[in-house]
């Protein structure tokens, strides 16, 4: 057999929100998941749809997935694809399973019109820096990611908490 992408449908939704922790517990930021199958409902299948995901399987087995979303670039007037969570099950790392699904959404990019691909590694994660690197990613020189969220996020809006 081989490896098949598949996008993810409301069945996948237990699956995705596994992936999204296993991420999370890499990342060591499994506290930060608030997520719920619901949430991921909204965001995939909601109308409008925010956002898009696969399923890697191997030999009919789940072994990793994609979650993203478009978004604009104003400097060049094209939309670009953001790529918020790539995982690959731990045990199956190794075998071109991340190639593969880079390959897809760079495909999938292309077909949408995208100028480019983006997304953000943590900066201790030298195996997926490395990884990005042989495949042709660059770092973003001279660019911060800033967040607002929580009690500021509110408080600009004007919310209370």
């Amino acid at each position: 057999m081989s490896l098949r992408l598949e996008d993810a449908t409301e069945d996948d939704l237990p699956l995705v929100l596994h992936y999204v922790r296993a991420l999370a517990e890499y990342e060591k930021l499994l506290h930060e998941v608030t997520a719920t199958e619901d949430d991921f409902r909204r965001l995939l299948f909601g109308s409008p749809a925010r956002a898009e995901a696969l399923i890697a399987r191997w030999e009919g087995q789940p072994c990793g997935f994609a979650l993203w979303f478009y978004s604009v670039s104003t400097f060049d007037g094209a939309p670009k694809l953001y790529v918020e969570d790539v995982f690959v099950d731990p045990v199956q790392r190794g075998r071109g399973f991340g190639r593969a699904i880079f390959a897809d959404l760079a495909r999938r990019a292309l077909k949408a019109g995208c100028s480019r691909m983006e997304w953000n590694v943590l900066d201790w994660n030298a195996p997926s820096i490395a990884f990005y690197r042989s495949i042709g990613a660059l770092p973003r020189e001279g660019w911060t990611l800033q967040r607002l969220s929580g009690d500021a996020l509110r408080a600009l809006a004007g919310k209370e908490s």
